[in-house]
């Protein structure tokens, strides 16, 4: 029924009352889920959450597998940069063994880096002291660089899972989930007895991780420093065990390090003696 004064409704007019439902609506369902990831940011995760998603990790990297492998084998291009410029490079072929001898100091692995087009000389990390080792002999590494390797070393999350994995007196915390360049991670702080941290950004799907930072002070100059690697191009690398094909490192905001590895291989046999120095090297004068 028509009401005196008012004038009928145009097609333009019938169709507002629809629209501005619409509009509601929409703003209704926007804010819905707004509030809904306000609150997942926001909400306590369950107690256990970070130590699940580290035995998530482990199980992603083989497992068993690889809290038992025991040598890699590496052959890769490595790069070195000095204030994001890059300052040398090199063929490497890379033999590593782990130890399981928790009565040893220091690291609980061997490494031998032979390097060059002609694999003429190498650097030789042992579980407490390093050589670099050349057509001249095996000079001790100063302990700046030792230092570097063993410290680069045993803050690395791969080796805190192989070795550290069920340590007494770890700690572990759920930080959140974020994106990280591209990719969705779940972020989650490890921490030890000595209250050293290494924090890890897991892949949200696959749970290996993308990225891992620490900091640590500068016993000469007293500065922090902060120490980033990336991880990229997981492949299995024999045995069920995964493995990163692409690393690489900062330091401060500045690129340092890079490896891209052409084949990874592990729990094959190395060569023998390989973690020996050269029968008969002169032992040259340790330089600092």
């Amino acid at each position: 029924m028509r009401v005196k004064g008012m004038r009928p409704r145009t097609g333009r007019d019938q169709l507002f009352v629809p629209r501005f439902r619409l509009m509601m609506f929409k703003s209704v369902i926007t804010l819905f889920i707004l509030g809904s990831c306000l609150q997942a940011q926001t909400g306590k995760a369950p107690p256990n959450k970070a130590k699940d998603l580290i035995d998530q990790t482990v199980k992603a990297l083989g497992g068993d597998r690889f809290l038992n492998m025991h040598t890699r084998r590496t052959n890769a291009r490595i790069y070195g940069f000095f204030h994001d410029q890059m300052s040398g490079y090199d063929i490497a072929n890379i033999y590593t063994q782990y130890l399981d001898d928790k009565s040893l100091k220091g690291l609980q692995i061997k490494e031998r880096q032979v390097l060059g087009k002609h694999q003429d000389y190498s650097y030789l990390y042992l579980n407490d002291q390093g050589f670099d080792i050349t057509f001249r002999g095996a000079r001790p590494l100063e302990d700046e660089r030792w230092d570097r390797y063993a410290r680069t070393t045993s803050n690395d999350i791969l080796y805190w899972l192989r070795y550290r994995y069920d340590e007494p007196g770890m700690q572990y915390d759920y930080i959140g989930n974020q994106v990280l360049i591209t990719n969705h991670v779940e972020v989650v702080d490890i921490t030890d007895a000595n209250d050293n941290t290494v924090r890890v950004y897991l892949d949200y799907n696959t749970k290996l991780p993308v990225r891992q930072s620490f900091k640590w002070l500068d016993p000469q100059t007293k500065e922090h420093n902060d120490e980033v690697t990336d991880f990229d191009k997981w492949r299995d690398a024999g045995d069920g065990v995964m493995w990163p094909f692409t690393i690489e490192r900062e330091r401060n905001g500045y690129k340092i390090f890079q490896i891209f590895a052409n084949k990874v291989e592990i729990n094959g046999e190395l060569p023998a003696n390989i973690f020996d120095l050269p029968k008969g090297a002169q032992i040259l004068k340790k330089v600092n």
